[in-house]
């Protein structure tokens, strides 16, 4: 068999998988070999690139040719032009926005600029389902090292003194969450991996388990050697099939290559690891309620201390990180603490995994450095607010977090500055809103997803919160009150105060966030019942402009409740008791007569 000239890595994280990226592969592989080509060409599934917003994604090795949008019907001609004549198809190159220049390598996009990849640093590099590859990619070695060479103290220092906080959303010293494990004493311990990502828009970790699960499992075995334990627990929402499936292939392949199980690499260190499946509740995102859904009963936060490193898992000692804390572990252990302590901010080491999502031209997974301004995420490495329109608010921190505004775009990302800024780091969501987008409603969305997910155990959260969306849906049916912001305010308080877990306690922050900087808008609602986004059906109004109205009948032929009166050829009336705000009118007017007061 000759040299490998070329490298052909295919995209199969979730978006690119649901983009028939599968497709892309299979089409790929069976050219190869009807064109006699297996000899140069090599086609290697990999896990997510990140920049989702223009998969399927395919790149080419060596010369980092980045194709996008790649459908099963350009495989032929990417083989034909690519590896045969040489020449880069560049209708399927990136585009640089602002020169309208086709770019050929990657490292030049605005996307990728700024990124530091250490948690992804695999994904979208390797296969995730071939274990060689990873090892190929110093996969192993920490853990190797840290056997053959360390004492569980020495790794328990590194981690303290690399300053990594844990990736979850609370952002407790990882090294430090090892020590007090290790230091109680117990004939069981376990090491937990927090898989349940729940946010909306949010899917950092799905992708690392995706793209690198190795990773995670590599880490889980460093924690069990420094805490003492020799059982580790994958708690995992059920709804993240691609992450399972990879998982268990990784595991069955450390088995076999006796990285997992009895005498790790002859050393005397047994280590194994099982998955627990969530049923995907939102609560069981925090470690008390996670621990109690493993154990099979109801997935309810309970008062701390103790704590689990204390008493967890069936009562023992666990050790609970997530999924990104975990994937920072190895290559820490490789290259120092004083490495990843070189990254970030004073108080915040390393980078941080966040999921773009919204209105947002660039939507996808990236990982930057802590310290990081919003603006920079937003217009440089996000390409800015879809269709040109005009950056209102981003939501960071998912339904915990809260709206920051233009005035904070150059914050500094990290967790003590996003706190200060009414919002918090959480588990890396990132939603960006636009002009068009109602923070009355928004605050509105994220409290009835907590009401939804609230576990209820506690009064403040189960009955403040549902409170609170009962009053912001008052409002935004144009029913609200001035009394009733001071309600808001005052309850959202109160709940914060008294919630049993972090849950509760964060629910209401999107609600004081956007009180704090769109209050004009909640005045609007109250005083002039208005929406002025045009989201609040209840407060909108579809009114036909005589000027332009030639009486073609078309709006009223369109209308569903028959709302629209007026004879041919002459302007129509639009009967707001009847009409259902649907919008089928005005999308079919082709006058412009109709608009949204």
């Amino acid at each position: 068999m000759g040299k490998i000239k070329y490298h052909m890595l295919v995209c199969g994280g979730t978006g690119c998988h649901a983009s028939a990226s599968d497709e892309v592969l299979k089409n790929f592989q069976k050219l190869v070999l009807e064109q006699g080509l297996d000899s140069e060409v090599q086609v290697i599934k990999t896990g997510c690139f990140g920049f989702c917003e223009k998969g399927p994604i395919v790149k080419m090795l060596p010369d980092n040719t980045f194709y996008t949008q790649v459908k099963p019907e350009d495989c032929q001609e990417i083989l034909n032009e690519h590896i045969v004549k040489g020449r880069k198809v560049k209708r399927l190159l990136y585009v640089n926005p602002e020169t309208k220049e086709p770019i050929t390598d990657s490292k030049h996009m605005e996307f990728y600029r700024k990124q530091i990849r250490i948690a992804l640093r695999n994904c979208g590099f390797i296969n995730p389902e071939n274990i060689d590859e990873y090892i190929a990619r110093d996969g192993y070695q920490a853990l190797g090292k840290v056997l053959t060479e360390m004492t569980p103290e020495a790794v328990i220092g590194i981690m303290k003194q690399s300053g990594l906080r844990g990736r979850g959303g609370g952002g407790f010293p990882t090294g430090l969450k090892w020590e007090i494990t290790r230091a109680v004493k117990a004939d069981q311990k376990y090491v937990v991996c927090n898989a349940d990502e729940g946010d909306p828009g949010a899917f950092m970790d799905r992708s690392v388990l995706e793209g690198d699960p190795h990773s995670v499992l590599e880490a889980m075995a460093i924690n069990g050697y420094c805490t003492g334990a020799d059982k580790g627990l994958i708690y995992i929402r059920a709804e993240y099939p691609l992450a399972v499936e990879r998982l268990k292939i990784a595991m069955k392949q450390a088995r076999e290559y006796g990285l997992l199980g009895k005498d790790i690499m002859g050393t005397g260190f047994n280590f194994d690891i099982e998955i627990r499946y969530g049923a995907g509740a939102f609560v069981c995102g925090e470690e008390t309620a996670l621990i109690h859904s493993m154990e099979g009963l109801r997935g309810e936060p309970t008062v701390k201390p103790p704590f689990p490193s204390e008493s967890g898992y069936l009562g023992c000692p666990s050790n609970v990180n997530n999924v990104e804390t975990y994937a920072n572990v190895p290559a820490i252990i490789n290259k120092g603490a004083e490495w990843f302590s070189s990254i970030g901010t004073e108080r915040s080491k390393g980078t941080k995994v966040f999921a773009l999502a919204g209105k947002i031209n660039n939507v996808g997974l990236i990982e930057v450095p802590m310290g990081i301004t919003l603006r920079e995420v937003i217009f440089e490495i996000g390409g800015g607010i879809k269709n040109d329109k005009k950056f209102k608010a981003v939501q960071t921190g998912g339904p915990s977090g809260g709206m920051l505004t233009e005035k904070d775009l150059d914050t500094p990302i990290d967790y003590d500055n996003l706190i200060a800024a009414g919002s918090m780091m959480g588990s890396g969501g990132m939603i960006v809103m636009d002009e068009d987008d109602c923070m009355v409603s928004m605050a509105k969305f994220y409290l009835e997803f907590t009401v939804e997910e609230s576990c209820g155990k506690c009064s403040p959260c189960r009955i403040g919160n549902k409170r609170l969306s009962e009053i912001l849906e008052k409002i935004t049916a144009g029913n609200g009150t001035i009394e009733d912001l001071d309600k808001l305010r005052n309850l959202s308080q109160v709940i914060k105060d008294t919630s049993l877990c972090g849950l509760g306690q964060t629910s209401p922050n999107p609600v004081l966030s956007s009180l704090n900087n769109f209050k004009d808008e909640y005045l609007e609602h109250v005083t002039n019942k208005k929406c002025r986004a045009g989201n609040c059906k209840s407060l909108m109004q579809y009114i036909i402009n005589a000027e332009n109205c030639i009486g073609c009948t078309l709006c009223a032929r369109n209308c569903p409740v028959n709302a629209i009166s007026g004879d041919r050829k002459q302007p129509h009336l639009i009967d707001q008791e009847k009409c259902i705000k649907c919008g089928a009118c005005m999308e079919k007017c082709k006058f412009n007569a109709i608009f949204i007061n």
